[in-house]
C-alpha cells in the first residue's frame, strides 16, 4: 500500500495558521499595534476603513527593519524577540511566536514599508495571499508602515462569517483600547474611515484613562497602590455608584499586557461585596507586575490567558488592596459607630481651601420706623363656624314641595327593576378571575379547550417589540417631558453610535436636547419608559448594537425595537395584579406574531382538558 501522509505547502499551512492568530480584522490591529510598541515607537498611527475590512494600516516610527530582515519577517516561526525555550520564562516583549506577520501575509494584501535610522534608504514590500509580488528601494521615514487590505480575500467563507461593521469596529476599537491603556508613554492616533476618533499624546495612567473614555471618569476613579514580593498592584477601580449592568470597562494587565481572568476578576467582586447592587458589574484598571518567571504566557495564540505559579495568594492581594483603598477614601462603609458621617470631608473637597462668606446688608432697614415694613404674613382669618347646620338646608323644603307638587314630569318606564340596578345581581356573581399567576413567572388563562400558560416576561417582549416597530415606522411615538433634563455620559465611541441612531431614537419618544462630545442631554423620553430607566435602557441597547446581539435583525430599527424590548419587557419574579395580568395576556393575543418572542423563543402553551384526563388516567 502506497503512503498517504504528506507535508502541507507552505501557503496552505500558513492559511490554517492563520484561522487561530487571525478571526477579524481586530486581530490584525493587535498583532500590528504589539509589533509596533515592541519596535520601541514613541508615536504609533492606527488607520482603518470599513471596520478593517478593507484597510488596516499602522505607522510606527520604531526601530524599522533591514533589508533581510524584511524578507524574514513574513515567514513562520521567524522573530527577533526570543533565541531559545528558555527565553519564554524571562519575556518583556508582546510577541515571540513568530506567526502572525506569515498568518496576515497569508490571507490578505500586505504592504510593507521600513527603513532603519542609520539606513540613507529603506525596504517597499508588496505581498498577496504569501505570494511576494516586488520588493524595492524607497526613501522612507524611519520606522515602519504595515497597510493590510482585503483580509480574507482568498478564503470568501472565512469573510463571510464577519459580523457588520459595528460590530467589528467595536472589536477594532477594544484592541486599541488594550494597548493604548497598557502603554500610556506612547502618541497614538487613531483614524477610521478618515476621521480622527481618538488622539492619545503621551500622559499619566489617569489621563490616559480619561483620554480613552470621557472626562466625567475621572470622578468615577479611586486609586489602588500596593506592593508586594510576590506582585505590585497599581491602577484605579470605580466608585459603586458608577456601576454598571452590563461588562464594560474592566482591564487586568499583567507586566504591560492585557489579560482575561475570572479568577482575578472574582477577586474585585469579592471585594465589592456588600456595596453594589444586585447585577451591577463595576469598572477597574488593574496593572499587575509579577517577575516573568512565574508567569506562563505561552497558552493560546492571542496570549490574553496567563497561568499564575501562586494564583490564590494573588487573589488575596488583590482583594485586600482593594478593599484597603475603597475604605481609605471613604467608599466603602467604616464600622466606626462613634464617627458622624456628616462631619467627613469629601475626597473632592479635601485639599480645597474655603471661600470667603459674603454678607449682605440692608442699608434701608430702620428699626425706629413709624410704620413697620410688612412682612407679608396673610390676613387670612378662619371663618367662624355657622351658626347652625340647619340653617344649610333653609329654603330647601319649599323647593322639594314644589317639585313634587307640579306633576310636569313623567318617565318612560315606571318599573322599578330597569332602575334599580345597573348590573343583575346574577351576572355580578358570575364575574370570577380569568387569569392566575404561578410563581411570579407564568400566567394561566382558562380557554374553552382548557387553558393557556404564559411567559410574562416573554410575551411582554413580543408586546413592547411590536409597539417599538410601528412606532418607528408607521408614525413617531408621544413622549413624556421631563422637568428636568437628563445628563447622561458616555466614552467617544459610544457617542459616535448614539449620533447614528439619534433619528430612531426619536421615533421611539426620546427627545434630545443637547448632543456635546462626552454627553447627551434628554428632556423627553418614551411613555413606557420611567426616568431612571432611561440609562439602563441606552446602555443595553449600545452594548446589543456592539456585540451584535440581537440576531437575524434585518435592520436597525429591528436591532433597537429588540433590545429595548428586553430591558423594558416585566422581569421573571414580578408580581402582576389580575388587571396587569389580563391586560399582557390580551397584549400578546392582539400581535401580529404572538407565539414567539423577538428572540424566537414560544412565549405560551396550551394544555387540553384530554391532555389533564391523561395524567390523571390510571
Amino acid at each position: 500500500m502506497s503512503s498517504i501522509i504528506q507535508l502541507l505547502p507552505d501557503h496552505v499551512a500558513n492559511q490554517i495558521a492563520a484561522g487561530e492568530v487571525v478571526q477579524r480584522p481586530a486581530s490584525v490591529v493587535k498583532e500590528l499595534l504589539e509589533n509596533a510598541v515592541d519596535a520601541r515607537a514613541t508615536d504609533i498611527k492606527l488607520i482603518i476603513k470599513d471596520a478593517g475590512k478593507s484597510l488596516v494600516q499602522v505607522i510606527d516610527n520604531g526601530l524599522g527593519m533591514s533589508v533581510t530582515d524584511a524578507r524574514l519577517c513574513f515567514e513562520r516561526h521567524a522573530t527577533s524577540k526570543i533565541r531559545h525555550a528558555e527565553d519564554l520564562f524571562s519575556l518583556h516583549t508582546k510577541g515571540f511566536r513568530g506567526e502572525a506577520l506569515a498568518s496576515i501575509a497569508a490571507i490578505a494584501h500586505v504592504e510593507m514599508k521600513t527603513k532603519q535610522e542609520q539606513e540613507e534608504l529603506g525596504t517597499h514590500l508588496i505581498i498577496e495571499g504569501s505570494k511576494f509580488v516586488s520588493q524595492e528601494v524607497a526613501v522612507l521615514p524611519k520606522g515602519t508602515s504595515f497597510a493590510v487590505k482585503n483580509l480574507f480575500f482568498n478564503i470568501p467563507a472565512r469573510r463571510n462569517f464577519l459580523k457588520s461593521d459595528i460590530v467589528e469596529y467595536r472589536h477594532v476599537i477594544d484592541e486599541f483600547q488594550r494597548v493604548a491603556l497598557a502603554h500610556p508613554k506612547i502618541h497614538f492616533t487613531f483614524y477610521h474611515n478618515g476621521s480622527e476618533m481618538f488622539n492619545l499624546p503621551p500622559a499619566s495612567l489617569r489621563q490616559r484613562i480619561v483620554g480613552v473614555f470621557s472626562g466625567k471618569t475621572n470622578e468615577k476613579l479611586v486609586p489602588v497602590q500596593e506592593e508586594t514580593e510576590i506582585v505590585a498592584v497599581q491602577g484605579f477601580v470605580s466608585k459603586p455608584e458608577f456601576a454598571k449592568k452590563n461588562r464594560g470597562e474592566q482591564f487586568f494587565f499583567v507586566n504591560d499586557r492585557f489579560i482575561k481572568s475570572g479568577y482575578l476578576h472574582h477577586a474585585v467582586m469579592a471585594a465589592y461585596d456588600g456595596i453594589l447592587k444586585d447585577g451591577a458589574q463595576p469598572s477597574y484598571f488593574l496593572y499587575l507586575s509579577v517577575p516573568p518567571n512565574t508567569i506562563d504566557i505561552n497558552i493560546h495564540p492571542t496570549k490574553t490567558e496567563i497561568k499564575f505559579d501562586d494564583e490564590q495568594a494573588l487573589y488575596a492581594i488583590l482583594r485586600a488592596s482593594i478593599k484597603h483603598s475603597l475604605g481609605q477614601f471613604n467608599v466603602a462603609p467604616v464600622l466606626d459607630f462613634e464617627r458622624d458621617a456628616n462631619l467627613d470631608t469629601p475626597y473632592h473637597y479635601k485639599d480645597l481651601e474655603g471661600a470667603t462668606p459674603t454678607i449682605q446688608v440692608d442699608g434701608t432697614f430702620n428699626p425706629f420706623a413709624a410704620d413697620k415694613p410688612n412682612k407679608q404674613f396673610s390676613n387670612y382669618r378662619k371663618p367662624e363656624a355657622t351658626a347652625n347646620w340647619e340653617s344649610l338646608y333653609v329654603g330647601l323644603k319649599q323647593d322639594t314641595e314644589t317639585f313634587s307638587g307640579k306633576n310636569d314630569f313623567s318617565f318612560e318606564n315606571e318599573n322599578e327593576e330597569v332602575t334599580s340596578s345597573l348590573f343583575n345581581d346574577e351576572e355580578v356573581e358570575q364575574v370570577v378571575q380569568k387569569t392566575y399567576q404561578i410563581h411570579k413567572k407564568y400566567i394561566v388563562s382558562p380557554i374553552k379547550s382548557g387553558m393557556v400558560i404564559v411567559d410574562q416576561q416573554r410575551a411582554h417582549q413580543r408586546v413592547l417589540y411590536e409597539q417599538f416597530l410601528v412606532n418607528m415606522t408607521v408614525h413617531q411615538a408621544s413622549s413624556q417631558q421631563l422637568l428636568f433634563p437628563l445628563n447622561l455620559f458616555f466614552s467617544l465611541n459610544e457617542m459616535e453610535l448614539i449620533a447614528d441612531l439619534q433619528l430612531s431614537l426619536m421615533n421611539t419618544g426620546f427627545v434630545f436636547e443637547e448632543t456635546n462630545e462626552d454627553h447627551i442631554v434628554i428632556s423627553g423620553i418614551p411613555v413606557n419608559v420611567t426616568e431612571s430607566e432611561v440609562s439602563i435602557v441606552l446602555e443595553q441597547l449600545l452594548s446589543d448594537l456592539q456585540d451584535g446581539i440581537p440576531e437575524s435583525s434585518f435592520s436597525q430599527n429591528d436591532s433597537i425595537a429588540k433590545s429595548m424590548a428586553r430591558s423594558l419587557a416585566v422581569k421573571t419574579g414580578t408580581y402582576l395584579t389580575e388587571k396587569e395580568q389580563e391586560n399582557l395576556v390580551n397584549g400578546l393575543f392582539a400581535c401580529k406574531d404572538p407565539n414567539v418572542s423577538p428572540f424566537q423563543k414560544p412565549t405560551f402553551i396550551t394544555m387540553r382538558v384530554e391532555d389533564l384526563d391523561k395524567k390523571f388516567a390510571l
